[in-house]
């Protein structure tokens, strides 16, 4: 077996085309109407319930639908602590997923992901040396974009390294990864000696990933990374397609395959940066996502990357549901949940990896 079978692209006993294409259109309506049954049903569950009747009833009132206002307490709870913070899991989950998808692309390799080969990490850095030094040059977007920047210099070292003889290397990418996780912890570290309490105590938050912190002005700060690298990643999906065949057949059939690489590197840092800016680090959703949703319908990227977008956000408001009410009430890291939960999925399909490609030594 040749290591192109086990490119995301390939497969080695593809369904008809037709069932995928149903498989697909079903899915992604189950994904839809999911997360339509999830948001009311995590904006009225907390510490302060409200029932998921007057939730819909307050979102219809607000959008001129009808329904009814319901009294202040209930209204400020709804407005300004638990719907900031959903359309911001949203944001970020979809951000994850659909960075996943187009870096297992991009790599050609199915270990591919922001969290996994380091790049949430050294996003995470260009953020904490914000927060830290106190840097407030860009106002608001200050965080964000020092985020992409070391976002994308991270996915830009890792791309360089792990690439020989004209092809990804698995174990060079995940060596690649450990050493980018080591060198931004202890960038991270060092941050942490020269900042002052309050500073620390932010830092904190971008170690362990959270949205507790959610407010509508960090919604409208990540939106527009979120929107643009959302509304890109899909008009690469045919090219992704060819790119799985291998790099010279996708050349023949007319793709720049160095452009495509390099524009969609921009697209993750951007989706990866809006992500961590936000929420801190937050692990595994974009290795999880894309492989549950290949393996239910094919590795088409017409489907996967907006699937994946779908499937992010619904796997990272349900995480985040769990993290706020498993352990009322305290709340759990949502970084360190979707790590517990990713981990051994990530250990399964490295076994899996490694026995389909008959070994690595």
């Amino acid at each position: 077996m040749t290591a192109l079978d086990d490119r995301p692209g390939v497969s080695a006993a593809p369904a008809p085309p037709r069932t995928r294409r149903t498989t697909a259109r079903l899915l992604t309506a189950a994904l839809a109407a999911g997360l339509l049954v999830l948001v009311p049903v995590a904006a009225g569950t907390g510490a302060y319930p409200v029932p998921v009747g007057d939730v819909i009833g307050s979102l219809l009132h607000r959008t001129g639908l009808g329904g009814a206002e319901l009294d202040r307490v209930a209204e400020s709870v709804l407005w300004n602590v638990r719907f900031p913070r959903i359309v911001l899991a949203l944001l970020v989950g979809a951000s994850l997923g659909c960075a996943g998808a187009l870096m297992q692309g991009v790599f050609g390799n199915p270990l591919a992901e922001p969290g996994v080969i380091g790049v949430s990490s050294g996003a995470a850095v260009g953020a904490v040396a914000a927060i830290a030094f106190g840097l407030n040059v860009l106002g608001t977007w200050t965080v964000s974009v020092l985020a992409f920047a070391s976002g994308l210099v991270t996915v830009l070292v890792v791309y360089a390294m792990s690439r020989s003889g004209g092809r990804t290397e698995v174990v060079t990418l995940i060596l690649t990864g450990i050493a980018v996780n080591a060198f931004a912890g202890a960038l991270i570290g060092l941050f942490l000696f020269f900042a002052d309490t309050a500073a620390v105590n932010q830092i904190t938050f971008w170690q362990l990933g959270s949205l507790a912190q959610a407010t509508w002005p960090k919604v409208l700060a990540v939106l527009p990374c979120a929107a643009l690298g959302l509304g890109l990643a899909p008009l690469y999906a045919r090219r992704l397609d060819l790119l799985a065949l291998g790099e010279r057949p996708a050349r023949h059939l007319g793709v720049d395959v160095e452009r495509l690489r390099i524009v969609l590197v921009l697209v993750i840092a951007l989706l990866t940066a809006a992500a961590v800016s936000v929420a801190g680090v937050i692990g595994f959703v974009g290795l999880v996502v894309p492989h549950l949703l290949r393996m239910a319908a094919g590795p088409a990227h017409r489907f996967l990357i907006p699937g994946s977008a779908l499937l992010g956000a619904l796997v990272l408001l349900a995480a985040d549901l769990a993290a706020r009410t498993v352990a009322e009430p305290a709340e759990l890291p949502l970084g360190v949940l979707t790590a517990l939960l990713g981990s051994p999925f990530f250990f399964w399909l490295l076994r899996r990896t490694r026995r389909r490609q008959g070994g690595w030594a």
